[in-house]
């Protein structure tokens, strides 16, 4: 049998085990021209919480009764297409499912000698690209700059931290406990950290680690820890809107400071960004992050969940922060 995951109901604020549904089903044959994949690592991702919205994006929403999808690398176990064959490993944008068919259609082959598998979903994947051309594209790090970074402990925040450092920039990190900032300064080289969960005043703490002042924020969290981070800005500094975490859950829309005088009077650059944006860079970013990585001046962090059933969960406590890097789900 086939076991796949489906979105039972829209959440209500933050997500619930209750707002999944396992289903079983036989498992599929491949037609001609097709392959039959088994899936060995499942991505889950903060952005997947938007997909859940009935609301017009950038990408269609998840449909209530069907089966939810991420990155997920998956072996070949029967093939029927000419350029794959039998124990080949891909990485695509498949459906929770232990088994399905796939055209070939955006699957990528990964190659499991050069890196672990699961590294492909991360450093070595969309999350390793994301924080390649968010920050070089967008946030153009310079020699000497201070580039202040949150969620930094976390898969696309551990990088850009580490890129930040190839490029010569001061490094500050934001993060939720003080074992993500020991990890941040000890493995990622970050030169200073905040715990956003000990700080009053997240104003004080970003001026106090960066005491030139932020030229480049890479954001992943948004809310008041954005609010702190533009009123320590310098003049010209650029703000990469990579993700806001922290008002995913929101079932009202939040308001807060008034900021526009900040970015006028600073001439401040703040950009959001959708990876697929840059997808012309991907193969340049892929190419210069393996070289970093075998060059050991890149390394990463995994959290790696055991059990497809454990799935769901393991996308809940993203929002909880119980993810050291990169949160994936191994399937068993």
């Amino acid at each position: 049998m086939n076991k796949s995951i489906l979105l039972k109901s829209r959440p209500e604020g933050k997500p619930k085990t209750t707002d999944f549904e396992f289903s079983e089903n036989e498992k599929p044959s491949p037609a001609e021209g097709e392959v039959l994949l088994k899936a060995k690592y499942v991505s889950v991702d903060p952005y997947l919480r938007g997909r859940m919205r009935d609301e017009k994006s950038y990408i269609p929403p998840f449909q209530v009764g069907a089966p939810i999808e991420s990155g997920i690398i998956a072996e070949v176990m029967e093939s029927k297409n000419d350029s794959y064959a039998v124990g080949d490993y891909v990485n695509g944008m498949l459906q929770w499912k232990q088994w399905q068919t796939s055209n070939g259609e955006g699957l990528q082959k990964v190659d499991g000698e050069k890196a672990p598998l699961s590294a492909y979903l991360g450093v070595l994947g969309l999350t390793g690209i994301t924080a390649y051309v968010g920050l070089l594209k967008i946030g153009q790090p310079k020699q000497g700059e201070t580039l202040l970074v949150s969620g930094a402990s976390g898969a696309v925040g551990s990088v850009v931290g580490q890129i930040g450092k190839i490029k010569g920039c001061r490094v500050v990190g934001i993060a939720g406990s003080d074992d993500k900032i020991e990890l941040m300064r000890s493995k990622f080289g970050y030169d200073a950290g905040i715990n956003y969960e000990t700080t009053d005043n997240m104003k004080q703490a970003i001026e106090g680690a960066c005491p030139d002042g932020v030229d480049v924020y890479f954001d992943n969290v948004g809310g008041q820890t954005l609010d702190a981070a533009l009123m320590n800005a310098n003049r010209y500094a650029r703000v990469v809107n990579c993700g806001a975490i922290s008002l995913y859950n929101e079932q009202k829309q939040p308001t807060g400071p008034r900021l526009e005088p900040v970015l006028v009077k600073k001439s401040i650059k703040m950009q959001g960004f959708i990876v697929r944006d840059f997808q012309e860079e991907f193969s340049n970013a892929i190419s210069q992050l393996s070289q970093w990585l075998e060059e050991e001046k890149l390394t990463y962090e995994e959290t790696i969940v055991k059990g497809f059933e454990n799935i769901p969960q393991a996308f809940i406590d993203l929002f909880d922060g119980k993810n050291k890097g990169k949160m994936v789900v191994k399937v068993t």
